[in-house]
């Protein structure tokens, strides 16, 4: 008996044994966001936790373009430039030869910049182009009123360098325009002929016109 259970148990085939699964392939690895996307991540979740903070409470369907410029004052706290104000001795002097006591705001080109994440954003997350706020007229007028006065305080030429821009290109069209060398005689067209012979240029010092 002993024999027979062990030839039962001997003859056992090999393929009973549970088979070992297969390894399981390692998970893809997460696409890493660009620079631009984490930035843009990160300010829409800084807009929703200032609105969750507002006082009363805004949500993100009542949000104007009014409560879009109370958060762009709201982030000059955090800013890094220095801004003179209209009695400042510094006031115009693109670099001051000491310190003082004017605020420090946020840049402008900071601001444009974060207005057109956060313009993306909006979208991005259901919201419709049509009542964005970050689009806002009032955004694009107060925008423009923080760069015309940074460029005053910090005596940034913005305008000097818009017309150098367009004279520059006025340069390069009058070069495109005006005609090759030897060409000037033969471009314009030949007066037309007088019947009558013309009168002889007075002499220099002369009245040219005729006497009545």
């Amino acid at each position: 008996m002993e024999s027979g259970e062990g030839g039962a148990s001997s003859s056992a085939p090999a393929g009973d044994e549970d088979p070992l699964p297969p390894p399981q392939a390692p998970p893809p690895p997460q696409q890493q966001l660009s620079r631009y996307e984490s930035q843009k991540r990160r300010d829409w979740n800084t807009f929703l936790q200032y609105l969750r903070n507002h006082k009363p409470p805004l949500t993100l369907a009542r949000c104007s373009g009014a409560h879009v410029i109370e958060f762009l004052k709201y982030l000059d706290q955090f800013g890094k430039t220095k801004v003179h104000e209209a009695g400042c001795d510094f006031f115009g002097q693109p670099n001051p030869p000491a310190s003082c006591a004017c605020p420090l705001r946020q840049a402008w080109g900071s601001l444009d910049a974060l207005i057109g994440r956060l313009r993306a954003a909006y979208e991005e997350n259901g919201g419709r182009q049509e009542s964005n706020p970050f689009a806002a007229r009032a955004v694009r007028i107060y925008l423009r009123e923080v760069r015309e006065s940074q460029a005053k305080a910090r005596g940034i030429p913005h305008e000097k360098k818009k017309r150098k821009r367009t004279s520059a290109t006025a340069a390069a069209a009058a070069a495109t325009t005006a005609p090759a060398a030897g060409e000037s005689s033969s471009s314009a067209p030949p007066p037309p002929a007088s019947s009558s012979s013309p009168a002889p240029d007075p002499p220099c010092g002369g009245s040219s016109s005729p006497v009545s």
